[in-house]
């Protein structure tokens, strides 16, 4: 018989639920603490073994069905809590043909204040360890095998979207290669302040109507459940009227979206044309970009990214009010944190997923049109300058945009053919040194 919870009716119904991790999470919870109760000698241990294995159908997606209380509830996650405890009795009481209680039984030795704020923790640091972080090293190495593909290549340069000084593709995808590499630090740094966790802290943190023994015996049981290397934290008190740790998890895992959205809006920008764009880089699709252009094709994936990334900066400001919201011994937030939290992460991991496998290895670089564009940049007068001074440079400038081409402008200013191929060597330009000075050293030995 389907669950059906009398809190649905004062709860919103708006369908939004909790991600699977968090129920899987709150499976691991209540596995714990059932055993760690029987353990004690609190729990019967034939109604234990029952819950234990109806926690553990929980944690696998057995009784997602009946998980049906929406996130936007009371605050601290009670309608969550009871909403499983009353799942797991029902099921328990099958298993055991006992009369499993959902609170006297299930929620033995906890209080919905410590033990969804410990469920939201395991459930991120899980996504963050098994999902988010391998995604952010596969992305990195894609990131850096792409960038050694195009170390040669040189392009224009682009501030403001207007013509700068030449660099190669390669610097450019190393920028976002070192820059992920970073986020990763940013994000384990994050990851082990989730670690500390309130469970036995119960209603108010003191830990009344627990074992003194609980807490350290079922944290133990859930690292192993888990796979985690979690503890109790330092204090009870703490990790249940703050959320900063998860905040600080959500930030790093907005910094992420931040790079991924940069980096997809210059593979745009690349990618754009063919003919009427920058078109330096061809990236192949398998998909018809319009239901009305044949042959139009377009960067679908990442725009999805980009389209996921500014959901995980709205997301974290949603956390940041989530970790606001509460008043001395309790966070209100909790559900509104975990679900935003955990959301996250698995939109980060699968927009890392997505570039690495269907982007990243598939760009093209357009060589001689980037090398054609280098050497086309109004930017280049900044190397005759030290040469020629700012006022003949200056005349430089407004010949190229009256359309001769660089050279000729170069050429009417009275400079060699041989100086003017040094100045072009744009291989000199991409790399720390001053060629003006070895040029111009040139020039005046000769005219000397």
């Amino acid at each position: 018989m389907k669950y059906v919870p009398k809190a649905l009716e004062v709860f919103l119904n708006t369908g939004t639920r909790f991600p699977r991790r968090l129920i899987w999470a709150m499976g691991a919870v209540k596995l714990s603490a059932a055993r760690a109760n029987a353990e004690l000698g609190l729990l019967n241990g034939r109604m234990a073994d029952a819950i234990a294995r109806a926690a553990e159908e929980l944690m696998v997606g057995a009784h997602d069905d009946s998980i049906v209380v929406d996130v936007f509830q009371t605050g601290s996650g009670t309608g969550l809590n009871m909403n499983v405890n009353e799942v797991l009795a029902q099921r328990a009481s099958e298993l055991s043909g006992l009369k499993v209680h959902p609170n006297d039984h299930v929620n033995m030795s906890q209080s919905s204040n410590d033990v969804v704020p410990t469920a939201v923790r395991v459930a991120l640091a899980y996504e963050l360890k098994n999902s988010v972080l391998p995604a952010l090293q596969k992305a990195v190495t894609s990131l850096e095998e792409l960038a050694k593909r195009t170390e040669d290549v040189i392009k224009p340069g682009r501030t403001h979207l207007r013509d700068a000084l030449p660099v190669t593709m390669g610097q450019e995808f190393a920028a976002y290669a070192d820059a992920l590499r970073r986020d990763g630090e940013f994000l384990l740094s994050a990851y082990s302040l989730l670690l500390e966790l309130p469970l036995g802290g119960t209603a108010v943190g003191t830990g009344l109507n627990a074992h003194p023994k609980y807490a350290e015996l079922a944290i133990s049981r859930l690292a192993s459940i888990t796979g985690l290397e979690v503890r109790p934290a330092r204090s009870t008190f703490r990790a249940m009227r703050l959320l900063t740790d998860l905040l600080a998890g959500s930030s790093a895992l907005k910094v992420i979206a931040v790079d991924l959205w940069r980096l997809c809006q210059d593979l745009r920008l690349m990618y754009s044309g063919p003919f009427t764009g920058i078109g330096e880089v061809d990236i192949p699709q398998e998909i018809a970009g319009s239901s009305m252009m044949p042959g139009k094709v377009n960067p679908v994936t990442i725009e999805a990214v980009m389209q996921a990334s500014s959901h995980v900066v709205g997301l974290d400001n949603s956390m940041t009010m989530a970790a606001l919201l509460g008043e001395f011994e309790l966070s209100m937030g909790i559900t509104l944190a975990g679900y935003a939290a955990v959301t996250q992460a698995i939109l980060v991991t699968e927009s890392l997923n997505k570039l690495s496998e269907q982007v990243l290895p598939k760009v093209i670089p357009l060589r001689e049109r980037a090398r054609k564009m280098a050497e086309s940049s109004q930017a280049l007068i900044t190397v005759v300058a030290p040469i020629i001074g700012y006022d003949r440079a200056a005349e430089v400038s407004r010949k190229l945009y009256e359309g001769r081409s660089i050279r000729e402008a170069l050429a009417e200013m009275g400079l060699s053919q041989e100086e003017i191929e040094k100045i072009l060597n744009l291989e000199s330009l991409v790399r720390p040194g001053i060629p003006a000075k070895d040029i111009k050293g040139e020039s005046d030995r000769r005219q000397g």
